[in-house]
């Protein structure tokens, strides 16, 4: 688990006036991390690099002086130099032969150092045109802290450099996580500019889980039965096959025991339990597909002490108001699922479109006003929000965006917490190996059974 920070100025200037670390320490570290990574390519390589005005300038100018002789080298300040560390970098750049030049060279390598983490505004015309320009070449490309375009609260401009590969200066930022942004990010390696980071890093609320942060429900204790494991329950409504979708995962997961609770006469699988009325059981998910079937037990339902995952059509109803009480509960919305929750509980109407752009925000204003509830909100990177801190599962792919993921998901946590695992751990558990297991390819092939499948093979 990785920390994550909303900016990193304030990192900065720790080092400056607590360490005796200047502008310059940084910037030439900055510099050396983007170096060791081009020196992986051979030598004589061509490299392009476009520095901007300010800082994120400087550091490319510092790469450029690093790689000038070694390899061929073209840098090219389309906006001139500003900042007078970055006006330092170039003086030492063309005091060693190295020479600026007026128009973009095709070459193996492209280096964007044109803004960085700062950038609060759209972009100019002039910038447009260079980013626009160099998303159309062919080598790789590579952004100095964050793709130019990207702007500091995660929300993308009209264009946006499109990056093989990110070296974030320092730490991980908030705005290399909004769902956008995952198309141009490329894989991010953090760079370390002269000090550990647990001295350079501060607090935060904001965490971005690992692999390594993956615990799986494995079974330790020989002399064992299925109740050991926990009985999961799952309510079958109108469109049964997510239920049964849910249920499937629930047993696949490690649940000694999953009905699927149903008042139809339809076919179930043969592993799955059945009954046409809620039981005793170790925890409950439902929600998928659920329609009106239910509705008279709901009340009663509510007042339960049970483990619970709510999922998807409950998300509508009013009746959700009275399970958020509850300290045992997960819930897993979508985006349009959750406009509906925030409106439900008076935390403001919010578009589709707006949810994506804020999704950092309302998720930890959820969880102001419910502490104790643990939302998973779903997207392209999946936010677990818990007392009000906020875990990022950026793990997951495109391919998982199928109809019936997400019931598979919900299933999973469902079979944690019969499992008596804690909710925040029982989602991040189940989130990482939904994500995991939902690396397919190919990316369009991915079914929910599928899915299901490969959890045996995590």
């Amino acid at each position: 688990m990785q920390k994550v920070f909303e900016e990193l100025n304030s990192l900065d200037l720790k080092c400056y006036k607590n360490f005796y670390l200047s502008e310059d320490v940084l910037m030439e570290n900055a510099g050396r991390a983007i170096y060791n990574e081009i020196i992986k390519y051979p030598k004589k390589s061509k490299v392009f690099i476009v520095a901007g005005s300010g800082n994120n300038g400087g550091d490319v100018i510092a790469l450029a002086r690093m790689l000038h002789f070694d390899y061929d080298v073209k840098l090219i300040t389309p906006f001139g130099v500003k900042s007078e560390i970055s006006k330092l970098q170039l003086k030492r750049f063309l005091a060693i032969g190295g020479n600026l030049v007026e128009k973009c060279y095709e070459s193996d390598i492209y280096v964007d150092g044109i803004y960085g983490s700062g950038l609060n505004r759209d972009l100019n015309k002039n910038a447009t045109q260079i980013i626009k320009a160099l998303n159309k070449k062919n080598g790789i490309k590579i952004a100095c802290d964050i793709p130019s375009g990207i702007k500091q609260n995660g929300n993308i401009s009209s264009v946006v450099f499109k990056a093989d590969k990110t070296i974030s200066m320092g730490a991980w930022k908030l705005s290399m996580l909004n769902d956008e942004v995952k198309d141009f990010i490329g894989e991010v390696k953090i760079a370390n500019l002269g000090i550990s980071k647990n001295i350079y890093e501060n607090k935060t609320t904001y965490f971005l889980l690992e692999k390594t942060d993956l615990k799986l429900p494995f079974r330790d204790k020989q002399n064992s039965h299925k109740g050991n494991y926990g009985h999961l329950e799952v309510l079958i409504g109108e469109k049964t096959g997510a239920g049964i979708i849910s249920s499937l995962a629930g047993l696949n997961f490690g649940a000694g025991l999953v009905t699927a609770v149903t008042k139809k006469d339809i076919n179930i699988p043969y592993e799955i339990m059945t009954s046409n009325e809620i039981q005793n059981h170790s925890a409950i998910v439902f929600g998928m597909g659920l329609g009106n079937c239910f509705d008279n037990e709901l009340k009663n339902l509510s007042k339960s002490k049970t483990s619970m995952v709510i999922d998807a059509d409950m998300f509508y109803k009013v009746e959700i108001l009275d399970f958020l009480d509850k300290k045992n509960l997960v819930l897993t919305p979508h985006p349009k699922e959750f406009s509906s929750l925030l409106k439900l509980t008076n935390l403001g109407e919010y578009s589709i479109n707006e949810i994506q752009k804020n999704r950092f925000i309302l998720a930890k204003k959820f969880s102001e006003k419910y502490p104790n509830i643990v939302l998973l909100l779903k997207g392209a990177n999946k936010i677990i929000a818990y007392k009000n801190n906020i875990y990022i599962d950026n793990l997951g792919s495109n391919a998982l965006s199928k109809a019936g993921s997400g019931d598979v998901l919900a299933g999973m946590i469902g079979s944690l917490l019969a499992q008596n695992f804690h909710p925040l751990k029982a989602t991040i558990t189940a989130s990482l190996a939904h994500s995991i297991a939902g690396n397919f390819e190919p990316n369009y092939a991915l079914t929910p059974l599928k899915l299901i499948e490969r959890l045996s093979f995590i």
